[in-house]
């Protein structure tokens, strides 16, 4: 069952999934299924942050610093970035706070 993700989860990549910068953008792979992904430099920094451990909360307050948008609007757009993800199987997902 998926857990709910909100701006108090964290995300893991699943060890499975190989990654690598290519002039800036991120490009990742399963290797259970062999399916590819790129990211644009935008969702390479969200991938990076989220990697650090950080919980999606710190992600959307450091992104909104760097880039031209709204908390509200940013908040929605990595919910759903971070739903795709999990969906290809390229993440996990921990609802729960550290402990």
């Amino acid at each position: 069952m998926n857990e709910p993700i909100s701006l108090a989860s964290r995300i893991a990549i699943r060890e499975d999934v190989l990654s690598r910068d290519l002039d800036g953008e991120l490009v990742l792979l399963d290797l259970r299924t062999g399916v590819y992904c790129s990211l644009d430099p935008l969702g390479t920094r969200i991938w990076t942050l989220t990697q650090e451990g950080r919980p999606l909360a710190d992600v959307v307050r450091l992104v909104v610093e760097e880039y031209e948008i709204t908390p509200e609007r940013f908040s929605a757009d990595l919910l759903s970035f971070v739903s795709s993800m999990r969906e290809k199987g390229l993440v996990q997902v921990d609802p729960a706070p550290p402990r």
